[in-house]
């Protein structure tokens, strides 16, 4: 059974600095990319930041310089640190793994989310 397990989340300050991980388990075949999604009240989910296999990664305009992904192949973890935020970081986060399915098409798997809120 998949797994994703999210930490992380929390109550900052503006200016402030937060540090997501999420670590999956139970994924059978090859992980082709690892990310974070966000979505805010009233608004769609949108990607923050991604990461792929060989560790080339992209970023939201908005958080550019900002934000910085990582990943720990070992121990198949994804990291989101966060620094400079925002009061319109403020979402619930959300961690994504593609990997593929038995028939070998691109599979996605979520995890439960976690709320970052930046507020004074």
């Amino acid at each position: 059974q998949v797994r994703l397990v999210e930490s992380g989340g929390g109550l900052v300050q503006p200016g402030g600095s937060l540090r997501l991980s999420c670590a999956a388990s139970g994924i059978t075949f090859s992980i082709d990319a690892m990310g974070w999604y966000r979505q805010a009240p009233g608004k769609q989910r949108e990607l923050v930041a991604g990461i792929s296999s060989p560790g080339s990664t992209n970023y939201a305009d908005s958080v550019k310089g900002r934000f910085t992904i990582s990943k720990d192949n070992a121990k198949n973890t994804v990291y989101l640190q966060m620094n400079s935020l925002k009061p319109e970081d403020t979402a619930v986060y959300y961690c994504n793994v593609r990997s593929r399915d038995k028939y070998w098409f691109p599979k996605d798997y979520w995890g439960q989310g976690t709320q970052v809120t930046v507020s004074s």
